[in-house]
């Protein structure tokens, strides 16, 4: 199959499978570029982030530091010009709407002032899925340079991670050992403990691994987490949090600790091979955990802008409780009963 006719799922499955056989799982390469590692795809017109599979695709494969993109059209509207010869990359599209001619009650097609066909936007349900090639603020004369966001401190980086874990309510114990995993029978997260992180952003990087599979539970997302370890069920649950820790990682600004993949690599080969349509539903997927968790990284401001409230004479803003969460590091541990499932039934690396 042409590469240009293929759908865009399948083109990246096949590009992470040729990197997985290599041995190197894709997600570790944003972190080894240095200007751009904390920015995340979006649209050079619009500004918006990219999303889900869209997002995935541009942050692993570009060879562009810049992380702005636009079709050739919008670069039009901008009066940018894209270089000659360049080649864009095709992302999807999704189309809601389509426009049709606008007729009368005797059905005359309607005309504006200027005689031209009136057209009125209808909605597509299902939405149409396209293709759209986009290309990168470095392949197009004109637009303006990016502009440098402020710098913050590594301390502040982590201490918004930290207010974001707290929100979350989870239960998380640490313990001295050699693993680190979220059990869905007891609904918790077990961590080593923190001086036995090299850093600490690896630290917090791994724990946000573990919340991604914490997002899973019946209560929260809902996800099929409750898989034994070897399965390609569990193997599918650990590409969705890996990807989504990638994506909290840059959204947070504290990178990813990709972590080893050995135990997971010949599985997912096999499901991207068997139904390359994975990665389109995993990359979805993934977008969901990180804007579940995100919100709890805006609790700390709506909590301020309910303090604000209650001193004026304006209507309280009702907003979640934040005061009320324990210390994490002072949860104790949960006990169970059915402690032969406990080997199989955990996710964590």
């Amino acid at each position: 199959m042409a590469a240009e006719n293929k759908k865009m799922h399948e083109a990246v499955a096949e590009k992470i499978i040729a990197q997985l056989k290599e041995g190197t799982a894709p997600w570790q390469l944003p972190w080894e570029k240095s200007t751009a590692a904390f920015d995340k795809p979006q649209n050079a017109v619009t500004d918006k982030a990219y999303r889900g599979l869209n997002a995935l695709y541009l942050q692993l494969f570009s060879p562009f530091e810049d992380p702005r993109w636009a079709t050739f059209k919008q670069a039009q509207s901008k009066g940018w010009q894209v270089q000659k010869g360049a080649k864009g990359m095709a992302i999807n599209f999704v189309k809601t709407h389509q426009f049709y001619p606008k007729k009368d009650e005797q059905g005359k097609q309607v005309l504006d002032e200027n005689g031209k066909p009136v057209k009125v936007p209808r909605t597509l349900n299902p939405p149409m899925i396209t293709k759209a090639w986009v290309f990168n603020a470095e392949q197009i004369k004109g637009v303006p340079p990016i502009a440098k966001s402020s710098e913050i401190s590594q301390w502040e980086k982590l201490n918004r991670v930290e207010s974001l874990v707290k929100n979350t309510g989870a239960s998380i114990a640490h313990v001295q050992g050699n693993s680190a995993y979220y059990s869905p029978l007891g609904d918790n997260i077990r961590m080593p403990e923190k001086t036995q992180f090299k850093s600490s952003d690896r630290y917090y990087a791994t724990l946000l691994h573990e919340l991604g599979h914490w997002t899973g539970h019946k209560n929260r997302l809902d996800r099929s987490i409750m898989n034994s370890f070897g399965t390609q069920e569990y193997a599918r649950e650990e590409l969705r949090a890996e990807i989504a820790s990638m994506m909290l990682g840059s959204e947070l600004q504290i990178g990813h600790d990709p972590g080893q993949h050995l135990a997971y690599v010949d599985s997912w080969i096999k499901i991207l091979t068997e139904k390359p349509f994975e990665i389109h539903q995993a990359a979805s997927d993934s977008q969901k955990i990180m804007d579940y968790l995100m919100t709890f990284d805006r609790k700390k401001e709506l909590k301020q802008v309910a303090s604000k409230s209650s001193t004026s004479d304006a209507e309280p803003v009702e907003v979640p409780d934040v005061e009320r969460i324990p210390e994490l590091s002072h949860q104790p541990e949960v006990k169970y009963q059915k402690q032969e499932m406990e080997t199989t039934l955990k996710f964590g690396r």
